[in-house]
């Protein structure tokens, strides 16, 4: 089942380690935030369509990437594969990831908006409510669907299970209710109800408060704090209360995700556990920035 109705598209061939941006740079994201979170968002787009443009001119141009905003940009992303039946798009997808490997080519837009989403979730934490929202919306589905890309091997497996009968996809679209009993998991969508005696929630993880913390002392102590998201050093050492400052490593994803919407990669992952580590032996730089939540 999905929202949209669709794939994931195969992981692409691209160099490692990734080139530097040319015009997101982040003096370029400095600049930007330097003048205020009022309309913020806008100008980030602004300096994406630019590098795209720059990397990839004739595919800005076919999907009209300059009549695009940051809140239409993810209609227009999966505008094509939506007019498709999502096996015959994954097996096209498929054909042109292995050929390009074979060839060692470089789809430039896909490269582009890879390296972007590491650059631009620096600026994130600057957004105000608003823009958050805009680009939780919008341009972070474009992000996530880029990077979530996974190997060609799972893409066969899939299409083979299509074409023996056993996998079909059903879209939800977003008004969709999800029900969990103790032996089956109900959904209820377009007026229709599907009953499953197992259920795999794969969604993804969702930002969590100081209040969702499974723990109910550390909970308490947070909370007596008046911390809402819990407040941790650049090492991921918690902060606050005194009593555990600098003695109890917190790096919890879905605690992270405020200002980090990417941080469930592998290499954010390897990042908050070498931070982690060298808290063994050294004291917190400093705080990360103070984080924002979205209901």
């Amino acid at each position: 089942m999905s929202r949209h109705g669709v794939l994931p598209e195969a992981d692409f061939y691209c160099p490692i380690p990734w080139e530097p941006l040319e015009i997101a740079t982040p003096a370029a994201l400095e600049a930007a935030i330097a003048e205020g979170s009022d309309a913020l968002l806008n100008r980030i787009f602004e300096l994406i369509v630019k590098e795209l443009e720059y990397a990839a001119p004739d595919w800005s141009e076919a999907i009209g990437l300059r009549q695009l905003t940051p809140d239409s940009i993810a209609d227009a992303w999966f505008a094509d594969r939506l007019t498709h039946d999502p096996f015959q798009w994954a097996q096209r997808n498929l054909q042109e990831v292995e050929r390009n490997k074979r060839e060692h080519h470089t789809v430039p837009w896909r490269y582009a908006i890879l390296r972007l989403h590491e650059a631009i979730e620096t600026v994130v934490p600057q957004f105000n409510d608003a823009d958050s929202r805009r680009f939780r919306q919008g341009l972070a589905r474009v992000f996530i669907d880029n990077y979530a890309a996974i190997p060609p091997e799972s893409i066969r497996r899939l299409l083979a299970l299509h074409r023996a009968g056993i996998l079909r996809i059903l879209t939800l679209g977003e008004d969709y209710e999800l029900q969990r009993e103790p032996d089956r998991t109900l959904i209820v969508h377009h007026r229709q109800r599907c009953e499953f005696d197992v259920f795999i929630d794969a969604r993804g993880q969702k930002a969590l408060k100081t209040r969702d913390l499974p723990f109910p002392s550390l909970r308490q102590q947070l909370l007596a704090c008046g911390d809402d998201i819990p407040d941790v050093g650049d090492d991921y050492t918690l902060q606050a209360p005194e009593t555990v400052r600098g003695r109890v490593a917190f790096g919890a994803l879905p605690w992270l995700m405020h200002d980090r919407p990417f941080v469930q990669g592998l290499t954010a992952s390897a990042e908050i556990g070498s931070a982690m580590a060298r808290a063994v032996s050294q004291q917190a730089a400093g705080r990360r920035r103070r984080l924002w939540y979205i209901e």
